[in-house]
């Protein structure tokens, strides 16, 4: 398993089979955009564009392909007014052995149901830039307390090369706030089941 990390909220999973394509809206925020033909591609919130992809998938649910389980998980966006509104999917992916799951754009709440859904995770790619657009470091800390995950993968921070919407964090400050010292700092993150241990660490995988 090789996890990438491509900018924004998108990142890339490449398999022994198959490569996922995760919130590719690249092409909307100044950079190209990363799905090719043949990949799985997975939007948590907004729908973009995908090159002839194998599969999309952008609404919760359980599907297979290529010997990768997808879960998709209702949640409320972050930006909803509705409590109750359901306009957003966190991910949860299984494959070589790796249980990985995606947060998008979400309210920091889950609920029971949503935590048994997510159930035990290797690693957590999670938003942290805030200022009202997406999760910050507060809201991320108890999403991570709640799923407790091996792995904390940190996305959606300040990048002098994206044009956000609204200006995001510097990684650097949203890690402080996290109180979270990196355990490494990597361009592609090479991934196995031994590499994982039971303390939670993070992890921060360089935009390629």
């Amino acid at each position: 398993m090789e996890i990438q990390y491509c900018g924004a909220n998108c990142v890339k999973l490449t398999t022994k089979k198959a490569a996922i394509t995760i919130d590719d809206n690249l092409s909307e925020l100044g950079l190209k955009s990363v799905s090719k033909a043949g990949d799985i591609v997975l939007f948590t919130g907004k729908v973009g564009e995908s090159k002839e992809p194998k599969l999309v998938i952008a609404e919760p649910g359980e599907y297979e392909v290529s010997d990768i389980s997808i879960q998709g998980i209702a949640a409320r966006s972050h930006m909803a007014a509705d409590e109750k509104a359901k306009d957003a999917t966190i991910f949860k992916i299984m494959a070589d052995e790796v249980r990985i799951v995606v947060i998008g754009h979400i309210y920091p709440e889950l609920s029971d149901k949503q935590l048994e859904a997510i159930g035990t995770t290797d690693v957590l790619i999670i938003p942290v830039g805030g200022n009202g657009y997406t999760l910050d470091p507060v809201g991320a800390l108890k999403i991570i307390k709640k799923i407790e995950p091996k792995l904390v993968i940190p996305t959606h921070y300040a990048d002098k090369a994206i044009k956000y919407e609204v200006p995001q964090q510097e990684l650097s400050n949203a890690i402080k706030e996290l109180a979270m010292e990196p355990k490494e700092t990597v361009p592609k993150l090479k991934l196995k089941p031994a590499d994982l241990t039971d303390t939670t660490q993070l992890i921060v995988v360089e935009r390629q």
